[in-house]
């Protein structure tokens, strides 16, 4: 965004610096040829009255253009031309309308598209300055009367020019404060964005790598604790089938020893009842 705000604002300095040159050449151009700029041999006129209305209006700027060969023009052809006017040699944009040869020496009739009669005076050879080109540019002759004053050409040229140094200066002088740091690495919006998803990513993945060891760990605790249970249950079953052997045993015994007590017992009963008998006998 930065960027792009410093490159329009490069262009829009660098336009208003070719047009104030431009504006510039066109001032002293116009002052050092009796009023009358030449660029390349077109020629900007500021309209200075409504004699051409609907073709053009006063204070528009129009475009003309040097004529290497009067005798190329021709009625309809619109010129810019030196004339007399209430005793002023000013410059006037007509039509021509007619076409004089007297003693070889060619000149021209014009009259304005607003005006019903033809002009007062014919135009000669050399008192052509030269051809509209058909272009023209509403109202901008007035703003170029205005930048041939001394307020218009401060204020229009000189202040937008001083600003546009001034500022070519100041970046000059971060240029050279610049060089003058150490280097650092520049880091930009879409590098940050950059990194800061690779460390989620990374976190996302050690978060997942921490996960699977502790399902790791879990899976091989459940494994010691099912084979611990496993060898308890084993233990105790022998525990326990080693103990009902020792209690068969014992009851085994048991009966052996209730099994010899009742034949000890029957053996005594009889040994009684044959003294009994004895002793009846006597």
């Amino acid at each position: 965004m930065k960027k792009a705000l410093k490159i329009t604002v490069n262009i829009f300095a660098w336009i208003v610096l070719i047009i104030a040159l431009l504006i510039t050449i066109i001032v002293f151009s116009s002052d050092k040829n009796n009023g009358v700029a030449n660029l390349f041999g077109y020629i900007p006129m500021t309209v200075e009255s409504d004699s051409m209305v609907p073709t053009f209006n006063k204070g528009d700027l129009i475009i003309c253009k040097d004529i290497d060969d009067v005798n190329a023009l021709k009625e309809g052809d619109v010129i810019t031309f030196w004339t007399i006017i209430d005793g002023k040699r000013v410059k006037n944009t007509h039509r021509i309308v007619g076409v004089n040869d007297t003693d070889g020496a060619r000149s021209f009739v014009t009259r304005g598209d607003n005006n019903p009669i033809d002009d007062t005076l014919p135009a000669y050879a050399s008192d052509i300055i030269g051809k509209w080109t058909e272009t023209k540019i509403a109202k901008l002759g007035n703003a170029m009367n205005f930048l041939r004053t001394k307020k218009g050409f401060f204020i229009c040229i000189l202040i937008p020019m001083a600003i546009f140094f001034l500022l070519e200066l100041y970046k000059f002088i971060i240029a050279l404060i610049e060089v003058k740091r150490p280097e650092t690495p520049e880091i930009d919006e879409e590098e940050i964005k950059r990194r800061a998803i690779e460390e989620y990513l990374a976190s996302k993945g050690e978060t997942a790598e921490a996960a699977e060891a502790v399902k790791d760990k879990a899976e091989k605790t459940a494994e010691t604790v099912s084979e611990k249970a496993e060898e308890t249950v084993e233990a105790a079953a022998e525990k326990v089938e080693e103990t009902a052997e020792k209690a068969a045993e014992a009851v085994e015994e048991a009966a052996e020893n209730t099994e010899e007590t009742a034949e000890k017992a029957e053996e005594a009963a009889e040994k009684a009842a044959e003294e009994a008998v004895g002793d009846s006998a006597e």
